[in-house]
C-alpha cells in the first residue's frame, strides 16, 4: 500500500520538466518507495527502475563507451527513439555516475529520476557536472501530520502558530504523539505493530547506516570511534556543541570531530542550529546546537530525559517547515527556537502562565514581537499555548 507523503504532488509535477529530478534523504526514510511510485503512475511503458546496489546495474554505468549503455537499457525493453524513464537508485554507491548520467541525457531523451542517501555528495557531483541540469529535493522521515496519515488517522490542516491548546484534541491523539516522540518517524518503524520491533527496525536503520554509508561515502577507518561519537552526540542533543570537549573524550583531533560532525549532518543523522542575531560576526562566534533528525534513533543511542526527547522532536517537526536558530544571551538565559525570524518558541513539557511572562520578557532582547510556548502535557490552569501535536 502507498502512503502519500507532503513532498510527492512536487514530485510529481518535476516529471514534466525536462530537469534530473534528485531525491535524497537518510537511508530508509522512503526514498525508493516514492519513486517507484512515480513511475507506476508514468503513461508509459518506456521505462526503468535499476537499484545501484546491485552489482551488475553499477557495472552497467561504469561503461567508459556511455553509448553501450543504451544498447544494453535496449536489452532489457527500453527503445531509445522514444522518451525514456530511467530511475537511478542510491547513486552516491558509484561516484563516476555523474559523467554517464551527463551524456545520456545531453545526447537522448531521457527523464533521470535519482535517488541518494548524502546532500553532500549529490549537491557537489551535480554542481560540478550537471549545473543547471537538475532539481534537489530532500526527504526526511515522516513529520506528525504524515505520521498521522500512515496511521490512517483524520486530523485536520491548521495554522499551528495561531492556535491554543484544545483539551479535545490532546485527547485524541495524545497516544500517538508520545508514541511519535519515542520511536520517530521512519516509515517502516512507524508501521511496524510492536515495540520490539521497532527498536529492532531502528538499530537495523543505525547500523545500515555506519556499515553502509559511511564506508560507501568516506574513509573513515576507526568504526568504534564513530559509533562512540554518534552516541556521544546524541547523549548531548538540545545542547551546544563543544568540539574540543568532544575532542578529548573521543581521543581524536578537533579537525576530525569536526570532519564527522559535518558529514553527519550532510548524511542526514543529524543537524545543526546557529544563533539569532542581528551581528553576522557574532553568529560566527556562537556556538551552534545539535539536534538528532529522528527521535527513533536517537532514543536507540541515548537514555535523555524526557524534556530533551520533546525538544528534538519539536525540532524535527519545525524544520520542515521553515528557517529555525535559537537566542542566548551571556547570562544563560536562551530561548529554544527563533523560527523564521519572525516567532520566539520555547518548549515546556507543562507550560505555566509564568513560563509565558519569562518568555515575553527575553523576547524583547531579541527585537521580535511575536512569542509562544510549545507544550506536551496539559497545563493544569493555562492553555495559552501550542500542543506539540498540533504542529503537523
Amino acid at each position: 500500500m502507498f502512503y502519500p507523503r507532503k513532498i510527492y504532488p512536487e514530485l510529481r509535477k518535476h516529471l514534466k520538466n525536462r530537469q534530473i529530478t534528485v531525491l535524497t534523504g537518510m537511508r530508509r526514510s522512503g526514498k525508493t518507495t516514492l519513486v517507484e511510485q512515480l513511475l507506476s503512475e508514468i503513461d508509459s511503458k518506456n521505462k526503468l527502475y535499476l537499484d545501484f546496489q546491485r552489482l551488475d546495474n553499477q557495472e552497467l554505468f561504469l561503461q567508459k563507451n556511455y553509448d553501450n549503455i543504451i544498447v544494453e537499457l535496449a536489452q532489457r525493453g527500453i527503445d531509445a527513439k522514444k522518451k525514456i524513464f530511467l530511475a537511478l537508485d542510491e547513486i552516491q554507491l558509484i561516484p563516476e555516475v555523474a559523467g554517464a548520467i551527463k551524456y545520456l541525457y545531453d545526447h537522448y531523451e531521457i527523464k533521470f529520476i535519482v535517488t541518494g542517501s548524502s546532500s553532500y555528495y549529490l549537491k557537489n557531483l551535480f554542481t560540478e557536472s550537471l549545473a543547471g541540469r537538475k532539481k534537489i529535493f530532500e526527504l526526511f522521515p515522516l513529520d506528525f501530520g504524515e505520521f498521522l496519515n500512515f496511521k490512517k488517522i483524520i486530523f485536520k490542516e491548521n495554522n499551528f502558530l495561531n492556535s491554543n491548546f484544545s483539551s479535545v484534541e490532546y485527547e485524541r491523539l495524545r497516544a500517538y504523539y508520545e508514541e511519535y516522540i519515542e520511536f520517530g518517524g521512519f516509515p517502516e518503524v512507524v508501521l511496524a505493530q510492536s515495540e520490539g520491533e521497532k527498536k529492532d527496525l531502528l538499530r537495523d536503520i543505525i547500523s545500515s547506516y555506519i556499515n553502509i554509508d559511511i564506508k560507501s561515502l568516506v574513509d573513515f577507518r576507526k568504526d568504534k570511534n564513530i559509533y562512540e561519537l554518534v552516541k556521544m552526540l546524541a547523549s548531548r542533543a538540545g545542547t551546544r556543541l563543544d568540539y574540543s570537549k568532544l575532542s578529548r573524550l573521543t581521543g581524536v583531533s578537533r579537525i576530525t570531530v569536526n570532519n564527522y560532525v559535518d558529514f553527519f549532518e550532510k548524511t542526514y543523522l543529524l543537524h545543526r542550529t546557529p544563533v539569532f542575531t542581528k551581528n553576522p560576526d557574532r553568529e560566527i562566534v556562537k556556538a551552534q546546537k545539535i539536534y538528532f533528525s529522528d527521535n527513533g534513533i536517537l532514543n536507540i543511542l541515548a537514555d535523555l530525559n524526557s524534556g530533551s526527547k520533546f525538544e528534538n522532536s519539536i525540532f524535527c517537526q519545525l524544520r520542515q517547515k521553515g528557517n529555525i536558530r535559537y537566542f542566548s544571551l551571556k547570562d544563560g538565559q536562551e530561548i529554544d527556537f527563533i523560527f523564521n525570524d519572525e516567532i520566539a518558541l520555547e518548549v515546556k513539557e507543562k507550560p505555566l502562565e509564568s513560563d509565558e511572562d519569562s518568555l515575553k520578557e527575553i523576547t524583547k532582547k531579541t527585537g521580535l514581537k511575536k512569542y509562544r510556548l510549545i507544550g506536551r502535557h496539559k497545563s493544569p490552569r493555562f492553555e495559552k499555548y501550542i500542543w506539540g501535536g498540533e504542529i503537523r
